[in-house]
């Protein structure tokens, strides 16, 4: 037995074998409708960290409270097998990335085991076999028949410690480092792979809204990302050069257009280069798009003004990105602030050009923008036949009286290059043929392209399998080359959610009946760092799969909840840091059930925290007196009377059930635990103060051991066979009714608040009288009519402010 409070190791043990042999989390194939909890799969690294240990303590937590509601409850676990840190990982210690893989994935799972953690085991995936990433191949494939893949030419993000592309979301900071290992990103063009995500943008902004089970932030996150704007594309011609197309969301300040800028990769910024040192030099040397503030070189080009007939001074800068827009720009000093930051340091021309609203009857009053840049919309002046128009219809009008001038959409969001040199992925399924065929899918019948043995080298490792690389054509049956590249492993978990429905299905990647009836997951937990990639990602995958597969939900993920991170005094966890701590030694010394019941009272899942040991310390102190407590019930039941301190611990009894099923619903762990912990010092009292009625006593500790089964299940358990329920011998807890109570929570809430106030008032009345020691107060309670009358009287002042 361990120095910290009572044997945990033996009542762990004990309760995770009861539960294997019944099979007690298995969700038949058979049911209608489960509540389907998820937490986003993990890469399995070796060990659990802390950060895991919340997240899948969350979701357990809920499921096992969903169970307890009679819910039927979908709670699978998997892995996100595969990845560069593998073959990293494989090259080091001279072995290969499977088998690395799996003994990571072993350990991982018997750590999840002790934590109690309540999966159904039997639907677990990994994405590095075969029999999941042929499903990639087969989804690539329903993409490319559906005109959703392309291979073209294209600028990436390439990271040359790693070796591989990255998509712009891997790509992290001002610094512009690789996710990986923090090496500074280059630019190259390569041949990719890409999956058409724009074709979907607009979809996946509007339905943005529809998510209100997600965080406001993550939704924000996702609607920057994709970065919808509404505009004009306008040609400015530059001499020498021909029309250069401009996009523009301020079309209504083009007369106070004073220069024009081009991205520093624009083909006319390359061209410059070649004939002036200055702009060859400034290009290579000085641009520096992530800089504080903007920087650019002079050409000895000029643009002229579509609107004005001006000839306006070119300028290759930084500030202006090819990818985005169409890297030249219209730069408007007088209401734009970059622009007229640079206008300054430039000496050139600021021309304000829109002004305030004016009141009605009043001249527009012409803003000072030699200070600063006025940014609204408003009404037009120096603007010519056009003076006098507010923004909006400016903007209308100059589009249809400007020739070379339409109305335009512009996103941010870019296709999605799911191309990557690497080895431990799914093989993209691919063949070039060497004859007039070109690039071929390689057809279902011959999924999966399954991997070749690993070769250890560096640069593209599959380019190196010579024998691998060698096949022939599906449709002439002539020599051809396999693709080298695999996908990239955001394409794994776009869908995996789906494939625990059918984790064993042959024919395809997941029953659509089963989906159909299981799908959305109505309640996902994992970090917030994933808003932009993955859960982007798998909502495209979804609304792709809803149109062309008959999957009959458009969005994956019903209710999202992104959990706050373990720190150690203030500071995230990392082994980096050295500030990391071991879950396997706190369940060691202290247990499954002390952790998961610290982590999940400390504060609210999205919120961070700090690990305490004193915390985790007070938290086995508390379990341990919860478990003398029945204990001490079981051994010599008191047989006190049912009197009035009975009635009232009864009512707090109800009191504490409806306040804390009500927080588990709102995923609110930490309030249910202190209103569960409040009750337990509640009946401890009760029992220091008097001899306790029997039957309120026990029924207190049930509700107490219930409402901490979902937390701390391997105890709960213990105590709910101790106290002899009076079910079957084989009833788990797990499986036991969540308790109810006689009265609901605003009743409750009402209830505290009016004994609050009261008190209150008392305090106030003996202050105000004086009385140091009043032997007896009378409290006077109005009749229910009274009540009554208030509620009519108060519903009549609404509806007359309403009116």
């Amino acid at each position: 037995m361990s120095d910290a409070g009572y044997d945990h190791a033996a009542v762990e043990q004990r309760w995770q074998a009861a539960w294997d042999d019944a099979d007690a989390y298995r969700t038949p194939d058979d049911v209608d409708d489960p509540t389907y909890v998820l937490g986003m799969y993990p890469y399995p690294s070796g060990k659990l960290h802390m950060g895991h240990v919340r997240n899948y303590t969350i979701t357990d937590a809920y499921a096992r409270y969903r169970r307890m509601c009679g819910d039927d409850v979908l709670h699978p676990m998997g892995w996100d097998a595969f990845g560069l840190p593998a073959e990293n990982a494989a090259k080091d210690r001279d072995t290969n990335p499977r088998d690395w893989t799996f003994d990571c994935i072993d350990t991982m799972r018997d750590q999840m085991r002790a934590m109690g953690f309540g999966y159904d085991w039997d639907r677990e995936i990994a994405t590095c076999t075969p029999e999941y990433y042929q499903w990639n191949q087969w989804l690539f494939s329903r993409f490319h028949e559906e005109d959703l893949v392309e291979r073209r030419d294209a600028e990436v993000n390439w990271c040359p410690e790693c070796e591989t592309v990255l998509a712009d979301e891997q790509v992290e900071g001002e610094a512009e480092l690789c996710w990986r290992c923090d090496t500074p990103v280059e630019q190259r063009e390569l041949e990719q792979w890409f999956l058409k995500i724009t074709e979907y943008a607009d979809e996946l902004l509007e339905d943005i809204d529809k998510l209100e089970g997600w965080p406001n932030s993550v939704r924000q996150m996702q609607r920057n990302w994709i970065g919808r704007q509404y505009g004009s594309e306008v040609e400015f011609e530059i001499g020498g050069h021909g029309s250069v197309t401009a996009f523009t969301t301020r079309l209504d300040t083009i007369h106070g257009a004073t220069f024009f800028a081009l991205a520093p990769d624009h083909p006319i910024s390359e061209q410059a280069a070649e004939e002036d040192d200055d702009v060859r030099h400034f290009i290579e040397h000085e641009a520096d798009p992530e800089g504080d503030e903007p920087n650019g070189i002079a050409t000895d080009l000029t643009a002229t003004n579509p609107v004005t007939g001006e000839e306006i001074p070119v300028y290759v800068a930084d500030f202006v990105l090819s990818d985005v827009g169409t890297g030249a720009l219209m730069a408007v000093p007088g209401h734009d602030e970059r622009d007229h930051a640079f206008a300054q340091k430039m000496d050139e021309e600021i021309v304000p050009v829109i002004a305030p609203e004016p009141e009605e009857g009043e001249e527009p009053e012409i803003p000072d923008s030699s200070e600063e840049a006025f940014t609204e919309d408003g009404v037009l002046v120096n603007s010519g036949e056009y003076d006098g128009l507010d923004s909006e219809t400016a903007r209308e009008r100059l589009t249809e009286d400007i020739e070379s001038a339409e109305h335009t959409t512009q996103y941010q969001l870019r296709d999605w290059g799911i191309s990557r040199q690497r080895y431990w992925g799914t093989p993209i399924p691919i063949v070039h043929c060497h004859g007039s065929c070109g690039s071929v899918v390689v057809p279902d019948e011959a999924l999966p392209v399954e991997l070749p043995e690993f070769i250890n080298t560096t640069g593209n490792p599959l380019d190196a399998a010579e024998e691998w690389k060698q096949t022939t054509c599906p449709e002439c049956g002539g020599d051809a080359t396999r693709e080298t590249d695999t996908m990239d492993t955001f394409v794994d978990s776009s869908w995996y959610f789906l494939r625990y429905v059918s984790p064993d299905l042959e024919e395809a990647p997941f029953d659509l009946g089963r989906a159909n009836d299981w799908m959305p997951v109505d309640q996902y937990v994992g970090g917030i760092e994933h808003a932009v990639m993955h859960l982007l990602y798998s909502r495209f995958f979804t609304k792709v799969l809803a149109d062309h597969e008959g999957l009959e939900h458009r969005e994956p993920f019903t209710n999202l909840l992104a959990q706050g991170m373990v720190q150690l005094e203030g500071e995230k966890m990392s082994k980096s840091k050295g500030n990391t701590v071991s879950p396997q030694r706190i369940v060691e010394e202290y247990g499954a059930d002390t952790a998961r019941l610290f982590m999940m009272q400390a504060a609210q899942p999205e919120r961070d925290f700090d690990w305490s040991e004193e915390g985790v310390r007070s938290t086995n102190a508390f379990l341990t007196r919860l478990k003398e407590m029945v204990e001490d019930f079981a051994t010599e039941q008191p047989d006190g009377d049912d009197d009035a301190i009975a009635r009232y611990v009864a009512n707090e009894i109800d009191a504490t059930v409806a306040i804390a099923g009500g927080e588990y619903d709102d995923l609110t762990f930490n309030r249910a635990l202190r209103e569960t912990q409040d009750l337990v010092r509640t009946l401890r009292q009760y029992a220091a103060y008097t001899e306790p009625h029997a039957e309120t006593y026990e029924r207190g500790l049930s509700a107490v051991v219930r409402l901490l089964a979902p937390v701390a299940p391997h105890l709960a358990e213990e105590l709910y066979a101790e106290l002899d329920t009076g079910e079957d011998e084989d009833k788990f807890v797990v499986d036991a009714p969540w308790p109810t109570a006689t009265v609901d929570r605003d009743y409750v809430t009402k209830r505290r608040q009016l004994v609050t106030n009261t008190r209150e008032d008392v305090r106030d009345i003996i202050d105000v009288a004086g009385i140091e020691d009043p032997q007896a107060i009378d409290v006077v309670v109005a009749p229910d009519w009274k009540y009554d009358a208030l509620e009519i009287a108060i519903e009549s002042d609404a509806d007359e402010e309403t009116e």
